[in-house]
């Protein structure tokens, strides 16, 4: 069955980045529709997966992770804009029955993702 999940690492303090939201959306043409709105858990990581089953379908899928705010709860002395605001990692599902799992190793200036497993 498949399944799509995140995590969030965040690397300026080394630890799992607690309390993040963030938007999942499913991209078709100009549409954009929300199919998530959520925040991770004390492991930076989510109670369930973000789609599973019959929800997981092909096409463009977008995380958008709420950096800043994030960092700013945190208390972190942000620039004002902060430079990462809102991160969209944006991908594609080509096999509804496979795991996909979309990372984000991030401080308030830099972030990483890859597929993991």
């Amino acid at each position: 069955m498949g399944k799509l999940t995140t995590h969030v690492l965040d690397s300026m303090t080394g630890r799992p980045g607690r309390g993040m939201r963030l938007v999942l959306y499913r991209l078709e043409g100009a549409d954009r529709t929300r199919l998530a709105d959520v925040r991770t858990n004390e492991d930076g990581r989510l109670d369930q997966p973000l789609l599973e089953g019959s929800a997981m379908g092909r096409g463009t899928y977008e995380i958008v992770f709420q950096v800043g705010l994030y960092f700013k709860l945190l208390g972190v002395d942000l620039p004002n804009p902060p430079f990462l605001d809102e991160v969209p990692i944006r991908f594609g599902i080509e096999d509804p029955g496979a795991h996909y799992h979309v990372p984000l190793l991030v401080s308030p200036f830099a972030y990483s993702t890859y597929r993991g497993s």
